[in-house]
């Protein structure tokens, strides 16, 4: 299923929670003094299943204007929103607030929901809509589809969640490769589990066992327990809501604003360098040193504007901006961001960050502008290394990168030569590459598969290869993904035979029990060489628990026991090599064996001699001649 966030945005008391309600069930206004006040203060979040079974997370943001930077904070990370205007108010001024962040934060998809249809008449509902028609035509939002519903009634409701189900197919999901990254948005204690903070993870993924780094503190926790959609899981992927129990870290010393993040992936800084976009609708310009808010993720810092190409922004330009924090702010190269002026305090622009751990940058340097030109599309090493990191589980081959950079061979070369000597790729094939990130990947995947599998059936020799490849790597060809088995055991972190895969050091064992079970079917097969009971009819005999029959089965034919002759029959391994000594002692006298001679031979009937028979053609020790066997 994909993996996305919801959003809900709009002016203040336009039905935001009360739409969350009638679509989930769920109220999110937790706190006493929101149900007091009938507004939204605080960030809400509620699970949405949708008809197909397609599992959503909403994020209810607050429309007053002093709770803005709540707003904020919910609306990084979210895939979709649906931006609601009352039909009793129409447009209003954070109607307009809200949009601009939507347009700053690029979210393109999207569903216009007029609310509280219950409270106006037809003529008024016509008025209300051709004015929000003509204001959203100028928005990010232009294209989106209008749906006119009340929370109240449920009237609109089956429609919108048709359009919210179809629109999810749109939904481009975040990638789960590359380091985890997940913005804190609450933090609070449960009895019994301590600390527990929530968030939507971002990039990479969470495992319970983890040990991630906190964000800007610098202070290691390890991962005890995770829930996605309120349950229980071992893993979380980029765009889940997450809440993440963390072990040895007390409420008080993590704060909204606070990030996890994957150990030495990211630094704090007090300067970012970014391409920034003043609106269009701003009120005022933007001038050096200026002082801003700086919204990024769940954090909220105070900054100062260093413009690198001029003394002035004015509404709707673009420019390289240097932006100096009072706090340490944690980012990462492509991070959106948001900016509001310190006083009065309203959203006035955004942009991209360029470099999240900049120098100090001079003023109206041409080489300075250069290279955050160079940045900003990203250097050949960078865009080499996403290519392989954004497809973790394929090799690249050399000409592949040379058509994705749009480089030169020689230029793309030294680059992956760099890169081989960073350790981070490796070149499997001449010429065919894979990210170290990527290989580790399929290395942790591949272990805690065989871990598991060895646990569940320790009598087996191992995990079947290609049924491997085709489950877990089916971006893999049979040829690469065993060149990458050869390098992994060449490592010493797997043994690849030629059908199955396990662990260095798995040995089948059979316990006492299994034990005891082989020692009986060894003891019936051996004294019933030629007409050995069925199957079945051995585990009835032996009283096996048919759970574990056909595992101990499996074991005794791989470990020589027995011999499994067809589908439906087994013969003692020691029956087959008294055969082949019977039919040797006959093939010397005479050329020529019957199926009739053959049943004789064996002391048996024609049910078990002639699976036998058949047998020995296959393994070449006689061959069928007509109705006759020769010998080979």
């Amino acid at each position: 299923m994909k993996r996305f966030i919801i959003g809900t945005a709009g002016h203040i008391d336009h039905g935001k929670t009360t739409l969350v309600r009638a679509l989930t069930g769920m109220d999110t206004d937790r706190l006493k003094e929101e149900r007091q006040r009938g507004i939204s203060i605080e960030l809400g979040f509620a699970p949405f299943l949708l008809p197909s079974g397609q599992k959503a997370a909403i994020v209810d943001m607050p429309g007053h204007e002093k709770f803005i930077k709540h707003m904020l904070a919910g609306a990084f990370g979210i895939d979709m929103v649906l931006f609601t205007i009352a039909a009793d108010e129409g447009v209003m001024p954070q109607t307009r607030e809200h949009m601009d962040i939507i347009e700053l934060l690029g979210v393109e998809k999207g569903i216009i929901v007029i609310t509280k249809k219950d409270m106006v008449d037809e003529e008024w509902l016509m008025l209300v809509e051709d004015e929000i028609r003509e204001y959203i035509d100028k928005t990010i939002l232009k294209n989106a589809p209008i749906h006119i519903v009340s929370a109240v009634t449920k009237e609109g409701i089956p429609e919108l969640i048709e359009a919210i189900e179809k629109l999810s197919g749109e939904v481009e999901e975040k990638s789960d490769f590359g380091h985890a990254r997940l913005p804190i948005d609450r933090v609070f204690t449960i009895a019994g589990f301590g600390t527990v903070i929530t968030g939507t993870l971002w990039s990479g993924q969470v495992n319970v066992g983890d040990v991630l780094e906190l964000m800007p503190v610098k202070r290691q926790v390890k991962v005890r327990n995770i829930q996605v959609h309120n349950e229980k899981t071992p893993t979380a992927y980029a765009g889940q809501r997450v809440a993440v129990n963390l072990q040895g870290i007390e409420v008080s010393d993590i704060k909204r604003g606070y990030l996890l993040a994957s150990p030495g992936f990211l630094n704090p800084s007090y300067r970012v360098d970014t391409k920034l976009r003043l609106l269009s609708s701003s009120s005022r310009t933007l001038k050096n040193w200026n002082r801003v808010r700086f919204h990024l993720g769940t954090d909220e810092t105070l900054g100062r504007v260093v413009l690198l190409d001029r003394d002035e922004i004015n509404p709707g330009d673009e420019a390289y901006v240097q932006i100096v924090m009072e706090k340490p702010i944690v980012g990462y190269q492509g991070d959106p961001f948001v900016i509001r002026y310190y006083s009065p305090v309203t959203t006035i622009g955004g942009g991209t960050i360029i470099d999240a751990n900049a120098p100090k940058q001079k003023r109206f340097k041409e080489e300075v502008l250069s290279e955050l030109a160079m940045k900003e599309e990203g250097s050949i090493y960078d865009r080499i290394l996403y290519e392989l990191e954004s497809k973790p589980e394929e090799m690249i081959a050399l000409e592949e990168l040379i058509k994705a950079t749009g480089n030169s061979e020689t230029e793309v070369t030294e680059t992956i030569n760099q890169l081989l000597e960073d350790n981070k790729v490796i070149e499997i094939r001449k010429k065919e590459y894979i990210s170290t990130y990527g290989l580790q990947q399929i290395n942790d995947k591949i272990n805690l598969t065989l871990k598991n599998y060895h646990r569940l059936y320790p009598l087996r020799q191992g995990y079947p290869k290609e049924d491997m490849r085709s489950r877990l790597f089916k971006e893999l060809n049979s040829k690469n993904f065993n060149l990458i088995l050869k390098y992994l055991e060449k490592e010493g972190n797997l043994v690849s035979k030629t059908k199955h895969i396990l662990l260095p050091d798995h040995q089948p064992t059979p316990g006492d029990k299994e034990k005891e079970i082989i020692k009986h079917i060894n003891s019936v097969m051996n004294e019933q060489l030629f007409t050995p009971p069925a199957l079945e009819e051995l585990r009835t005999m032996l009283k096996i628990d048919e759970r574990d029959f056909p595992e101990i089965i499996t074991y005794m034919v791989n470990e020589g026991h027995i011999s499994k002759i067809n589908q439906e029959m087994h013969f003692a391994t020691p029956a087959i090599e008294t055969g082949k000594e019977i039919l040797n002692k006959y093939f010397e006298q005479e050329k020529e064996l019957s199926l009739a001679t053959a049943r004789d031979l064996f002391n048996t009937t024609r049910k078990y001699a002639l699976p036998l028979v058949e047998y020995y053609d296959r393994i070449r020790f006689t061959r069928r001649v007509g109705d006759i066997r020769v010998k080979m």
